[in-house]
């Protein structure tokens, strides 16, 4: 059976005061004496008395809850984004309805739906490999309901953005390898029709150009998941005899490559040198350490929230849209050097 939740009037009925004092007592007026206020205050703690999160809804138009949704929870870099989200958004009063797509696009637009049905406040999203369809997204914008892209974004939505400059971190990841001699540098990558496989792509391809390096095509290879390396295997090791250095997009990645090529006889990294994209916890772990390029995910989820929260709390704000591009960093590990 459903318990009764207590009221500011259930509180101001036994204390003997009228319901504006309990709730002006709550709120820490300062009309309210301190003797008053501790005695509301006191006896609110002991009852659990909560607020209506109804109530204050109606009154105020808002759900205070923001809706995320993200490709994969299990990727760390995502589960990264999702602790400065949330650290932001709780300190800010609002809950957090957390859905993933699992890189499938229709699941995305069930989710974009149901984050709508739900009258979420504001929406963040970074979106899946799958999605060539703006239509779902543009739901969001027709509703009303303001939208932050983070790290996968759609480029035909005018919208607020948190990325990571995805070129610059690929090309300084590539010059990493050319700086210690490599010369035959084999990409493992995003598909193209994302943005940020674009942007890795064009920063591999910077890098040789600024080292007057000649690109080679049949070194990319679309490849972004330990099973896209063990279904490709046999391409990866038909071209390992004619490589010096491998760049994949992501950790999980460059480390299922640098495991494939050592089960078949090849050193790491005397013969060939991995570095990765993330700087998630596997790189430590791994053995050899992966050397790769930090993404920033938890200072991605926390200014995705801010810039959120700022159009939530701004309705009529007139101010274009932001793209804000966090600077990636090198970490050097032991895939690189000995």
């Amino acid at each position: 059976m459903k318990t009764h939740q207590i009221t500011i009037k259930d509180i101001a009925r036994i204390l003997e005061i009228s319901p504006s004092t309990v709730s002006r007592a709550l709120k820490n007026h300062p009309d309210i004496s301190p003797e008053t206020k501790k005695l509301v205050q006191t006896f609110a703690e002991k009852v659990k008395y909560r607020p209506n999160a109804l109530a204050l809804s109606l009154r105020s138009s808002k759900t205070f809850t923001i809706g995320v949704i993200i490709p994969e929870i299990v990727h760390h870099f995502f589960s990264s984004v999702i602790s400065g989200i949330e650290d932001v958004a709780y300190a800010a009063g609002y809950k957090v309805m957390m859905c993933q797509s699992n890189e499938n696009d229709a699941r995305e637009a069930i989710n974009i739906q149901a984050l709508l049905d739900s009258q979420v406040d504001g929406i963040l999203i970074s979106v899946s490999k799958t999605t060539r369809n703006s239509e779902p997204f543009q739901r969001i914008v027709e509703n009303n309901t303001p939208i932050v892209f983070f790290d996968r974004v759609c480029e035909e939505i005018e919208s607020d953005r948190v990325i990571v400059d995805d070129r610059e971190g690929a090309r300084i990841a590539t010059q990493h390898l050319i700086s210690l001699g490599c010369k035959q540098i084999l990409m493992l990558g995003a598909p193209l029709h994302m943005l940020i496989g674009k942007q890795r792509l064009d920063g591999y391809k910077l890098a040789h150009e600024q080292n007057e390096l000649a690109i080679n095509p049949s070194l990319f290879m679309r490849c972004d998941t330990r099973d896209d390396v063990t279904k490709q295997a046999d391409a990866i090791l038909s071209l390992a005899p004619h490589i010096d250095g491998i760049f994949a997009v992501n950790d999980s990645t460059a480390i299922a490559a640098m495991q494939l090529l050592m089960k078949n006889g090849y050193k790491i990294p005397t013969q060939i040198k991995v570095i990765g994209f993330g700087d998630g916890p596997n790189a430590t772990i791994s053995s050899p350490s992966l050397s790769t390029v930090g993404q920033k995910g938890y200072e991605i989820g926390q200014e995705s929230t801010r810039m959120l929260l700022t159009r939530i709390s701004n309705p009529d704000l007139a101010e274009a849209f932001h793209t804000r591009v966090l600077t990636p960093e090198l970490i050097v590990r032991e895939s690189t050097t000995i």
